[in-house]
């Protein structure tokens, strides 16, 4: 495996703005899959446009700018 796929749900403006985590997946289809299962709970069916699937390279650093990271290279172990 050289990659996951992250669902996660959002919904609301940017002053009350409510962020899930829903599952990691080991593909995108899984993931889509559980979409549709979570399109049949309360809440998460007033919000279908709240869902997103975000693939992520295992090993990888996701976090690639500010705080330093031009340094991260250097920081030993």
């Amino acid at each position: 495996m050289t990659s996951v796929f992250v669902l996660h749900h959002t919904y609301g403006n940017s002053e009350s703005e409510t962020y899930k985590l829903l599952g990691v997946f080991s593909s995108d289809a899984s993931a889509q899959s559980a979409i549709l299962k979570y399109l049949r709970l309360p809440g998460f069916i007033d919000y279908p446009d709240g869902f997103e699937v975000t693939e992520y390279l295992i090993d990888e650093a996701q976090w690639i700018e500010g705080f330093g990271f031009d340094l991260l290279d250097d920081v030993e172990e």
